[in-house]
């Protein structure tokens, strides 16, 4: 299956990783010279954010080149865990910057230092500033979601709130050329809160996939794709975790016990297939249990099977002689239908269920005509229905089926259709029952070649 990542993937990394070096180490540069020259805490504070974000990105071109390494003896995993461990790290970093900013913006505030000298320089540095961060926030963005790297995803989120930030040092050394003394310490408490809530959103994720936590959705997804495979009976038991952006998933899967290994081979194949078609990079550990399948599962499948080609079936029933399953259908088609038409049907369902239970599989179609749709008509006269009544009641002589009652007879184009009810001993079966009834329907029609179709429906005696 798809293991470590492909070249491309790892070559867009580096690429977009070595950019964010040279554009962070520019800006930090000049932010920090401005920001001491001009005496800004929160320039600086922004500064030393951004420097921070260059030990990061630092790290993350090193860890990228890592853990992409594919797996090996000591870690059969991969090296994917690697850039969760340098997103962590840099996460502890921002969480010590941002207790250092605060500790500092309040000494500045019950202290009372000088506003920052004001100048066009700073606001320059810091719009550039700006606009290169969303550049490469985008650019990081987008190489992060393709290949699916946290570090990378870290790094442009890095990237976003250093606009954030900038935004507030703007606003702070705005208010301080208003006259307003607190405004940059106040600024610089807006960086601080910005890296805060940046480290808690990181360290969230981060620590989501170093404890293993399933991602959202995804055993869901894999269980559905798995049981779309041919032959799989049911799911065990399933586990995925995230290693980088490869899913680690283990499935145990019930087959049937009488597939051949080459068979089982197969369903594994189509798993792994099915699954990487519905997640992308995954690595599946399939393990098959052999169960017993039981005929009322078979039975389901086939009826399944047959719903889904639009087909008509009845009457299935299904023997597990040990090593082989035979199974008898009744299949309705059109009773206008050449036979030829009719066999080409009954044998693509044939072949549709031997794709599910394997080649051995006996399967013995019965074609019989689908009933018609009733035609519409109108009650005969009561004369009739009367006649009717009277040579029910005489083919049923013999006892076995009596009071032969609610007696309707419709005429329509196609002939007479005769309903009725009637009763029988409690202690018959419904084999015995079906037969003496169908004795009467035959000789009503042999009796009255105009009666196209009789319905009947038999009770026990009133209690």
């Amino acid at each position: 299956m798809s293991h470590a990542h492909s070249h491309p993937d790892h070559s867009v990394k580096s690429r977009v990783a070595a950019i964010s070096i040279f554009a962070s180490a520019g800006m930090a540069a000049a932010k920090l010279i401005v920001g001491i020259l001009i005496g800004s805490l929160a320039l600086i504070s922004e500064a030393l954010h951004s420097s921070v974000d260059l030990v990061a990105t630092i790290i993350t071109w090193m860890v990228v080149k890592v853990s992409d390494l594919p797996a090996d003896e000591e870690h059969h995993y991969g090296h994917g865990k690697l850039e969760s461990l340098s997103a962590l790290g840099v996460t502890a970093m921002l969480y010590v910057l941002a207790g250092g900013i605060l500790v500092e913006a309040y000494s500045r505030l019950r202290e009372g230092t000088p506003p920052p000298v004001l100048s066009a320089i700073p606001f320059i540095v810091l719009l550039a500033d700006i606009a290169v961060n969303l550049w490469r926030a985008r650019a990081l963005h987008r190489a992060a979601r393709n290949t699916k790297s946290q570090a990378l995803a870290a790094d442009a989120l890095h990237f976003a709130s250093d606009v954030l930030g900038s935004v507030a040092v703007i606003i702070g050394l705005a208010l301080s050329g208003l006259g307003y003394a607190w405004g940059d310490a106040a600024a610089a408490i807006g960086v601080a809160v910005v890296i805060a809530a940046l480290g808690l959103r990181l360290a969230r994720s981060t620590v989501e996939t170093l404890l293993d936590r399933a991602p959202e959705g995804v055993s869901e997804k894999a269980a559905a794709a798995i049981r779309t495979v041919p032959g799989v009976v049911d799911i065990e038991r399933l586990r995925v975790r995230m290693v980088g952006p490869t899913h680690f998933i283990e499935a145990i899967v019930e087959v049937p016990r009488t597939y051949p290994i080459d068979r089982v081979e197969g369903i594994k194949r189509r798993a792994e297939d099915a699954v990487a078609r519905a997640l992308g990079d995954t690595d599946l550990t399939f393990t098959s249990v052999p169960v017993a399948r039981d005929n009322e599962s078979v039975r389901e499948r086939i009826m399944v099977i047959a719903r889904n080609s639009g087909l008509a079936i009845h009457h299935v029933t299904v023997h597990d002689l040990g090593g082989k399953l035979t199974v008898s259908i009744d299949l309705e088609v059109d009773g206008g239908m050449t036979l030829t038409a009719a066999h080409d049907i009954a044998h693509g369902l044939e072949r549709s269920i031997r794709e599910e239970f394997g080649e051995d599989v006996e399967v013995d179609t019965h074609i019989e005509p689908l009933e018609p749709e009733l035609p519409h008509g109108s009650d005969a006269a009561p004369g009739r229905v009367e006649i009717i009544k009277v040579a029910l009641t005489r083919f049923a002589a013999d006892g076995a089926i009596h009071d032969i009652h609610n007696v309707r007879v419709r005429d329509t184009d196609a002939g007479e259709i005769v309903n009725f009810h009637c009763r029988a001993a409690p202690s018959m079966s419904v084999i015995e029952v079906h037969d003496h009834v169908d004795e009467i329907e035959r000789a009503l029609r042999r009796a009255f070649p105009t009666v196209k179709r009789v319905i009947s429906h038999a009770e026990p005696p009133n209690a």
